[in-house]
Formats: structure tokens, C-alpha cells, sequence
């Protein structure tokens, strides 16, 4: 039996990376118990998904993956997908780097997994070329996002913004929302749903319902990190009932220079 243990640098204001990764992980242990997860968090301010304080998290980045290389563990993941995306097509690839020198520095040898860069390469390990994106932001930060995974080579073909400024109210949607949600997009020639392009956005409960509704594959910010996480750490990519993307079938590709089954509830 292996203890993985998992560093995780969250806003401080995030409920939701918190309990989603481990739940997901907790269910493949009960599948798997050959495998356990321990977590370890560091946090970064941040209460309101806006510029100026998207910016001001990233610049503790540095300070927050130091405290998480006194744990020394196997894999350090930075959790905030719009924080980095918001700064422009392929900033992931800088966030990483810049952690993962940190880290170094402090004598850990820690791979470095940002959300961004997850996404990025869950979409191509689906193969999606034609995807939608809900995100829980303001149109402006939604259109960085869409802007951020265009860039990366993929066709953003419909996106939904819900409008929610604060971290603390995002984190209270309730994930059921999105099985109506998705309903106003236009799927006709999608190949791919990210339900939650956000990590604070709860939606797990929802991810194989949608997926098994609309017949394409669906995921998330955090399924999409906990695939890159699996991944970094060696072990399969497989999580039961969280989507095609978590089903072990699937190889990690790293993407932009960064690196039917019951729902999970």
C-alpha cells in the first residue's frame, strides 16, 4: 500500500478544490486500496474573482509552494485556473516553472501541476477539438478563458458566464444548476463540455450525469486536475463514475508547452 501525498496552493478563499480531489480520490480507494492520497494545502489571498486580485494571489505563489516543500510531497498542484489564465495564452507554463523552481530551491523535487495547464491537457487527451465552456465568471474573465483555451489549439464553440463575482458565493452554487445549465448552450457540433471551468464551482455530482445525458464527454477544472495529478504521480487515471476523461483509458498530454458508470456524489 503507497501513501501519495499531494500539495495544493488554493485561493484562500476556496472551499471547493478541497473537498472535490479528495472525495474523487477517496472513491478510488474504496476501488483501489492499494493506493492512498494524503493532502496538504497552502493558501494564497484572494476573495473576489477580479484583476487586480487574481494578480496579487499569483505573486504568493512563491511563498505558499515554499511552506508546501517543508512536506516534501510527491506532487505540488496550484489551483486556480482563471488566476493564471487571466494573464494571458500560456502563462501556465510560467506559473509552473516559477513554482517549480521555488521548490528546488528548497531542496523538493516535486513535479508542478497547475489547473490551466490541466485542462489543457485533459481536452487533448479527449481528443476535443470543438468544445463549450460555464464558467462561473464575469463575461469579461470568461472571454479570457475561452481566449486562453483558443490559443491552445482548441475551437471554443459556445460559452455560458454565470455572473459571480465573489469566491465565497461561487463555491455555494449549487452543482444540480449545471445539469439545466448546459442545457443553454448549443452542443450541436460540440465534442466536448467543460462543465466547470473554474475549481471553486462545484460540480462534481453532476459531471457523469451530464456526460451520460448529452452522449459527448464532459469535465471539469478539478477532474481535469486530478487526472494531471494521477498522472504526475504514476498511477492510472481512473476515478469511478467522474467522466471519459477519468475512466484509465486515457494517456496525459501536456498541451501548450505546460505539461457509463454512477455519478460520483
Amino acid at each position: 500500500m503507497s501513501d501519495h501525498h499531494i500539495g495544493m496552493i488554493v485561493p484562500s478563499s476556496n472551499l471547493t478544490m478541497e473537498t472535490e480531489l479528495p472525495r474523487m480520490l477517496r472513491v478510488r480507494e474504496e476501488a483501489e486500496p492499494g493506493d492512498r492520497f494524503v493532502f496538504h494545502s497552502a493558501r494564497a489571498r484572494m476573495r473576489h474573482v477580479e484583476p487586480e486580485q487574481l494578480r496579487a494571489m499569483n505573486a504568493q505563489a512563491g511563498r505558499a509552494a515554499a511552506e508546501l516543500a517543508d512536506a516534501r510531497p510527491d506532487v505540488v498542484a496550484t489551483a486556480c485556473l482563471v488566476a493564471i489564465m487571466a494573464q494571458g495564452p500560456g502563462y501556465h507554463c510560467t506559473a509552473e516553472d516559477d513554482i517549480t523552481r521555488v521548490l528546488r530551491e528548497e531542496g523538493c523535487e516535486s513535479p508542478v501541476v497547475s489547473s490551466a495547464g490541466a485542462l489543457l491537457s485533459g481536452l487533448s487527451a479527449l481528443g476535443a477539438r470543438k468544445v463549450a465552456i460555464i464558467t462561473p465568471y464575469m463575461k469579461p474573465l470568461t472571454k479570457a478563458v475561452a481566449e486562453y483555451i483558443e490559443d491552445a489549439g482548441f475551437e471554443v464553440a459556445d460559452a455560458l458566464s454565470l455572473e459571480v463575482a465573489d469566491n465565497l458565493a461561487v463555491a455555494r452554487l449549487d452543482p444540480a444548476g449545471l445539469r439545466e445549465h448546459h442545457r443553454k448552450l448549443n452542443l450541436s457540433d460540440v465534442d466536448t463540455l467543460v462543465l466547470s471551468a473554474c475549481v471553486q464551482m462545484p460540480s462534481l455530482p453532476a459531471i457523469q450525469p451530464v456526460e451520460d445525458e448529452i452522449g459527448i464527454p464532459v469535465l471539469s477544472a478539478a477532474t481535469a486536475t486530478t487526472f494531471r495529478i494521477l498522472s504526475e504521480l504514476g498511477v492510472e487515471s481512473w476515478v469511478p463514475g467522474a467522466g471519459s476523461l477519468l475512466s484509465g483509458t486515457k494517456a496525459m498530454t501536456k498541451t501548450g508547452g505546460g505539461h457509463g458508470r454512477e455519478s460520483v456524489v
